[in-house]
Protein backbone atom coordinates (compact mmCIF):
# COMPACT_ATOMS: atom_id res chain seq x y z
CA UNK A 1 0.00 0.00 0.00
CA UNK A 2 0.99 3.59 -0.68
CA UNK A 3 0.19 6.94 1.60
CA UNK A 4 -3.53 7.25 1.02
CA UNK A 5 -4.11 4.21 -0.19
CA UNK A 6 -7.79 2.50 0.76
CA UNK A 7 -8.62 -0.89 0.58
CA UNK A 8 -11.41 -3.34 1.36
CA UNK A 9 -10.60 -5.68 4.38
CA UNK A 10 -11.37 -9.00 3.04
CA UNK A 11 -8.60 -11.49 5.43
CA UNK A 12 -10.27 -13.98 6.71
CA UNK A 13 -14.57 -14.04 7.70
CA UNK A 14 -14.11 -9.68 7.42
CA UNK A 15 -17.02 -7.56 5.85
CA UNK A 16 -17.83 -4.28 6.10
CA UNK A 17 -14.02 -2.92 6.69
CA UNK A 18 -11.98 -0.94 5.03
CA UNK A 19 -8.16 -0.16 6.12
CA UNK A 20 -6.42 3.41 5.24
CA UNK A 21 -2.51 4.03 5.53
CA UNK A 22 -2.53 7.11 6.89
CA UNK A 23 1.23 8.12 6.30
CA UNK A 24 2.33 8.17 9.90
CA UNK A 25 6.46 9.99 10.13
CA UNK A 26 5.76 9.81 6.47
CA UNK A 27 5.97 6.17 6.10
CA UNK A 28 4.17 3.76 3.98
CA UNK A 29 2.94 0.98 5.44
CA UNK A 30 3.18 1.77 9.15
CA UNK A 31 0.42 3.10 10.56
CA UNK A 32 -3.50 2.92 9.20
CA UNK A 33 -7.44 3.36 10.06
CA UNK A 34 -10.05 1.24 10.10
CA UNK A 35 -13.60 2.58 8.71
CA UNK A 36 -16.53 -0.22 9.62
CA UNK A 37 -19.50 0.29 8.03
CA UNK A 38 -21.73 -0.69 10.16
CA UNK A 39 -25.22 -0.17 10.69
CA UNK A 40 -23.66 2.90 13.00
CA UNK A 41 -20.54 3.22 11.23
CA UNK A 42 -17.32 3.41 13.33
CA UNK A 43 -14.18 4.63 12.79
CA UNK A 44 -11.35 2.44 14.51
CA UNK A 45 -8.31 4.46 15.41
CA UNK A 46 -7.16 8.37 13.74
CA UNK A 47 -3.74 8.91 13.11
CA UNK A 48 -1.83 11.30 14.33
CA UNK A 49 -4.19 14.13 13.36
CA UNK A 50 -2.63 15.25 10.45
CA UNK A 51 -4.17 13.35 8.00
CA UNK A 52 -7.71 13.74 9.10
CA UNK A 53 -8.77 14.83 6.13
CA UNK A 54 -7.75 11.93 4.31
CA UNK A 55 -9.95 10.01 6.67
CA UNK A 56 -13.00 11.82 5.71
CA UNK A 57 -12.18 11.37 2.52
CA UNK A 58 -12.43 7.53 3.23
CA UNK A 59 -15.19 7.56 5.01
CA UNK A 60 -17.36 9.49 1.75
CA UNK A 61 -15.93 7.01 -0.22
CA UNK A 62 -17.07 3.81 1.66
CA UNK A 63 -20.55 6.20 1.37
CA UNK A 64 -20.19 7.59 4.77
CA UNK A 65 -21.27 11.02 5.32
CA UNK A 66 -19.63 13.01 8.75
CA UNK A 67 -22.70 13.34 10.27
CA UNK A 68 -23.46 9.66 10.06
CA UNK A 69 -20.30 8.74 11.64
CA UNK A 70 -21.70 7.18 14.94
CA UNK A 71 -18.52 5.88 17.11
CA UNK A 72 -14.42 6.81 16.71
CA UNK A 73 -13.02 3.57 18.60
CA UNK A 74 -9.54 4.74 19.75
CA UNK A 75 -7.51 1.74 21.54
CA UNK A 76 -5.63 3.93 23.78
CA UNK A 77 -5.01 7.12 23.96
CA UNK A 78 -1.06 7.07 22.53
CA UNK A 79 -0.84 9.73 19.93
CA UNK A 80 -0.21 7.70 16.93
CA UNK A 81 -3.46 6.12 17.20
CA UNK A 82 -5.96 9.06 19.01
CA UNK A 83 -4.15 11.99 17.84
CA UNK A 84 -6.97 12.23 15.10
CA UNK A 85 -9.72 11.76 17.78
CA UNK A 86 -10.32 15.49 18.33
CA UNK A 87 -10.25 16.77 14.45
CA UNK A 88 -12.59 14.04 13.71
CA UNK A 89 -15.38 14.90 16.59
CA UNK A 90 -15.11 18.54 15.13
CA UNK A 91 -15.99 17.34 12.11
CA UNK A 92 -18.81 14.41 12.83
CA UNK A 93 -20.45 16.11 14.94
CA UNK A 94 -22.91 13.15 16.02
CA UNK A 95 -19.85 10.54 17.09
CA UNK A 96 -19.37 9.43 20.21
CA UNK A 97 -15.60 9.06 20.93
CA UNK A 98 -15.05 5.53 22.70
CA UNK A 99 -11.59 5.74 24.67
CA UNK A 100 -10.80 3.35 28.10
CA UNK A 101 -11.66 5.11 31.04
CA UNK A 102 -8.33 5.76 32.53
CA UNK A 103 -7.58 7.58 28.94
CA UNK A 104 -10.40 9.78 28.41
CA UNK A 105 -9.18 12.89 30.86
CA UNK A 106 -6.08 12.92 28.26
CA UNK A 107 -8.92 13.42 24.94
CA UNK A 108 -10.37 16.45 27.01
CA UNK A 109 -7.41 17.76 27.94
CA UNK A 110 -3.92 16.59 26.19
CA UNK A 111 -1.60 18.75 27.52
CA UNK A 112 -0.17 16.11 29.47
CA UNK A 113 -0.28 13.69 26.47
CA UNK A 114 1.77 16.19 24.41
CA UNK A 115 4.34 16.83 26.95
CA UNK A 116 4.89 12.85 27.24
CA UNK A 117 4.46 12.19 23.57
CA UNK A 118 7.38 14.80 22.75
CA UNK A 119 9.62 13.31 25.87
CA UNK A 120 8.50 9.85 24.01
CA UNK A 121 8.91 10.64 20.24
CA UNK A 122 11.83 13.31 20.74
CA UNK A 123 12.38 14.56 16.97
CA UNK A 124 9.86 12.65 15.67
CA UNK A 125 7.55 15.22 17.12
CA UNK A 126 7.61 17.04 13.51
CA UNK A 127 5.58 14.39 11.83
CA UNK A 128 2.38 15.28 14.93
CA UNK A 129 0.08 17.51 15.16
CA UNK A 130 -1.60 19.37 17.78
CA UNK A 131 -4.20 17.25 19.00
CA UNK A 132 -8.02 19.16 19.60
CA UNK A 133 -9.55 18.52 22.77
CA UNK A 134 -12.72 16.41 22.57
CA UNK A 135 -15.43 17.95 24.74
CA UNK A 136 -16.06 15.65 27.79
CA UNK A 137 -20.01 15.30 26.83
CA UNK A 138 -18.32 13.52 23.17
CA UNK A 139 -16.73 11.20 25.01
CA UNK A 140 -17.69 7.59 26.00
CA UNK A 141 -15.66 6.21 28.69
CA UNK A 142 -15.46 2.25 28.67
CA UNK A 143 -13.60 -0.16 30.47
CA UNK A 144 -13.42 -4.16 30.17
CA UNK A 145 -16.14 -6.35 29.36
CA UNK A 146 -18.17 -3.07 28.05
CA UNK A 147 -19.55 -3.48 24.64
CA UNK A 148 -19.90 -0.38 21.76
CA UNK A 149 -23.46 -1.72 19.90
CA UNK A 150 -22.98 -0.82 16.09
CA UNK A 151 -26.12 -2.88 14.88
CA UNK A 152 -25.17 -5.54 12.59
CA UNK A 153 -21.54 -5.75 14.44
CA UNK A 154 -20.28 -4.59 17.98
CA UNK A 155 -17.17 -3.89 19.08
CA UNK A 156 -16.57 -5.79 22.82
CA UNK A 157 -14.27 -4.15 25.11
CA UNK A 158 -10.82 -6.00 26.90
CA UNK A 159 -8.20 -4.12 28.79
CA UNK A 160 -5.11 -4.79 27.86
CA UNK A 161 -2.72 -3.01 29.65
CA UNK A 162 0.88 -3.94 28.97
CA UNK A 163 1.40 -1.42 25.87
CA UNK A 164 -0.13 1.18 27.99
CA UNK A 165 -2.73 0.79 30.82
CA UNK A 166 -5.22 3.14 29.16
CA UNK A 167 -5.15 0.13 25.98
CA UNK A 168 -7.72 -1.69 25.17
CA UNK A 169 -8.54 -3.59 22.13
CA UNK A 170 -11.61 -4.44 20.44
CA UNK A 171 -13.34 -7.70 19.48
CA UNK A 172 -15.59 -7.57 15.92
CA UNK A 173 -17.49 -10.95 16.52
CA UNK A 174 -19.47 -10.87 13.50
CA UNK A 175 -15.86 -10.81 11.42
CA UNK A 176 -14.28 -13.13 13.62
CA UNK A 177 -11.70 -10.12 14.18
CA UNK A 178 -9.72 -8.20 16.94
CA UNK A 179 -8.69 -4.63 16.72
CA UNK A 180 -5.69 -5.64 18.52
CA UNK A 181 -4.02 -2.24 19.19
CA UNK A 182 -0.06 -2.55 20.10
CA UNK A 183 -1.03 -5.87 22.06
CA UNK A 184 0.24 -8.18 19.28
CA UNK A 185 3.09 -5.97 18.24
CA UNK A 186 3.62 -4.93 14.96
CA UNK A 187 3.16 -6.37 11.60
CA UNK A 188 5.05 -6.07 8.65
CA UNK A 189 3.59 -6.92 5.55
CA UNK A 190 6.88 -7.32 3.58
CA UNK A 191 7.90 -9.47 6.05
CA UNK A 192 4.50 -11.25 7.14
CA UNK A 193 6.29 -10.76 10.42
CA UNK A 194 5.85 -9.22 13.54
CA UNK A 195 8.33 -7.14 15.40
CA UNK A 196 7.96 -5.55 18.92
CA UNK A 197 6.44 -2.29 20.29
CA UNK A 198 7.54 -0.80 23.52
CA UNK A 199 7.73 2.18 23.79
CA UNK A 200 8.40 4.55 27.47
CA UNK A 201 6.78 5.13 29.59
CA UNK A 202 4.36 2.62 31.18
CA UNK A 203 5.33 -0.17 28.71
CA UNK A 204 5.39 -3.28 31.21
CA UNK A 205 6.78 -6.84 30.27
CA UNK A 206 4.85 -9.30 32.61
CA UNK A 207 1.47 -7.47 31.42
CA UNK A 208 2.15 -7.62 27.88
CA UNK A 209 2.83 -11.43 27.68
CA UNK A 210 -0.66 -11.38 29.54
CA UNK A 211 -2.21 -9.51 26.70
CA UNK A 212 -0.80 -12.16 24.37
CA UNK A 213 -2.78 -14.62 26.21
CA UNK A 214 -5.83 -12.31 26.07
CA UNK A 215 -5.87 -12.71 22.49
CA UNK A 216 -5.14 -16.44 22.24
CA UNK A 217 -8.37 -16.99 24.50
CA UNK A 218 -10.02 -14.82 22.36
CA UNK A 219 -9.23 -16.61 19.28
CA UNK A 220 -9.81 -14.66 16.44
CA UNK A 221 -9.61 -15.46 12.99
CA UNK A 222 -8.30 -12.36 12.02
CA UNK A 223 -6.21 -9.61 13.80
CA UNK A 224 -6.01 -6.00 12.69
CA UNK A 225 -3.55 -4.27 13.41
CA UNK A 226 -2.99 -0.31 13.31
CA UNK A 227 0.68 -1.34 12.56
CA UNK A 228 0.10 -2.43 9.99
CA UNK A 229 -3.18 -3.98 8.20
CA UNK A 230 -5.17 -7.53 8.69
CA UNK A 231 -3.84 -10.57 9.35
CA UNK A 232 -4.79 -14.06 9.79
CA UNK A 233 -4.06 -15.18 13.50
CA UNK A 234 -2.21 -18.34 12.85
CA UNK A 235 0.68 -18.18 14.37
CA UNK A 236 1.37 -14.59 15.03
CA UNK A 237 0.73 -14.76 18.62
CA UNK A 238 3.49 -17.77 19.61
CA UNK A 239 5.72 -15.59 17.20
CA UNK A 240 5.19 -12.70 19.08
CA UNK A 241 5.53 -13.80 22.60
CA UNK A 242 9.26 -14.84 21.35
CA UNK A 243 9.72 -12.10 19.62
CA UNK A 244 9.03 -9.78 22.99
CA UNK A 245 10.47 -12.42 25.23
CA UNK A 246 13.90 -11.87 22.87
CA UNK A 247 14.05 -8.24 22.65
CA UNK A 248 13.62 -7.84 26.28
CA UNK A 249 16.16 -10.26 27.19
CA UNK A 250 18.49 -9.19 24.73
CA UNK A 251 18.08 -5.43 25.98
CA UNK A 252 18.54 -6.11 29.68
CA UNK A 253 22.29 -8.87 28.47
CA UNK A 254 23.36 -5.36 26.79
CA UNK A 255 22.75 -3.02 29.79
CA UNK A 256 24.61 -5.67 31.67
CA UNK A 257 27.23 -5.54 29.00
CA UNK A 258 28.05 -2.04 28.18
CA UNK A 259 26.67 -0.50 32.01
CA UNK A 260 25.34 2.57 29.69
CA UNK A 261 21.93 3.31 28.42
CA UNK A 262 23.02 5.36 25.77
CA UNK A 263 25.36 3.15 24.42
CA UNK A 264 22.87 0.28 24.68
CA UNK A 265 20.36 2.36 22.66
CA UNK A 266 22.88 3.07 19.73
CA UNK A 267 24.11 -0.56 19.75
CA UNK A 268 20.42 -1.77 18.66
CA UNK A 269 20.07 1.65 16.40
CA UNK A 270 23.14 0.44 14.60
CA UNK A 271 21.77 -3.25 14.33
CA UNK A 272 18.52 -2.84 13.08
CA UNK A 273 17.59 -4.48 10.01
CA UNK A 274 13.84 -2.60 9.49
CA UNK A 275 15.71 0.59 7.60
CA UNK A 276 15.03 -1.66 4.03
CA UNK A 277 11.21 -1.78 5.30
CA UNK A 278 10.38 1.62 6.76
CA UNK A 279 13.65 3.78 5.60
CA UNK A 280 16.59 4.09 7.89
CA UNK A 281 15.48 7.07 9.78
CA UNK A 282 12.21 5.78 10.77
CA UNK A 283 14.13 2.40 11.53
CA UNK A 284 16.52 4.06 13.66
CA UNK A 285 13.84 6.03 15.90
CA UNK A 286 11.95 3.63 16.48
CA UNK A 287 14.69 1.30 18.20
CA UNK A 288 15.53 4.33 19.98
CA UNK A 289 12.05 4.08 21.27
CA UNK A 290 11.18 0.69 21.91
CA UNK A 291 15.06 0.54 23.57
CA UNK A 292 14.13 2.84 26.01
CA UNK A 293 10.72 1.48 27.04
CA UNK A 294 12.32 -1.60 27.86
CA UNK A 295 15.19 -0.17 29.86
CA UNK A 296 12.40 1.97 31.60
CA UNK A 297 10.47 -1.23 32.44
CA UNK A 298 13.86 -2.77 34.50
CA UNK A 299 14.37 0.20 36.25
CA UNK A 300 11.00 -0.05 37.24
CA UNK A 301 10.93 -4.24 37.67
CA UNK A 302 14.02 -3.62 39.64
CA UNK A 303 12.40 -0.93 42.21
CA UNK A 304 9.43 -2.86 42.44
CA UNK A 305 11.95 -5.91 43.56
Amino acid sequence: MAIGDLVEVETGSCEDLHFLDVGMYDTPEYGGVYVLDAERPAVVETGLGTRAADILDAMARVGIAPEDLDVVAVTHVHLDHAGGAGHLARACENAEVVVHETGAPHLADPSRLVEGTKAAVEDQWQYYDDPIPVPHERIREVTDGDVVDLGDHELRVHHAPGHAPHQVVFEDPANDAVFAADAAGIYVPQLDDVVQTTPPAQFHFERALTDVDLLRELAPETLLFTHFGSAETDGLLDRYEAVLSEWVADVEAAREELGDDEAVIERFQRETEMGDVWSERKARAETRLNTRGVLGYLDYRDRDD
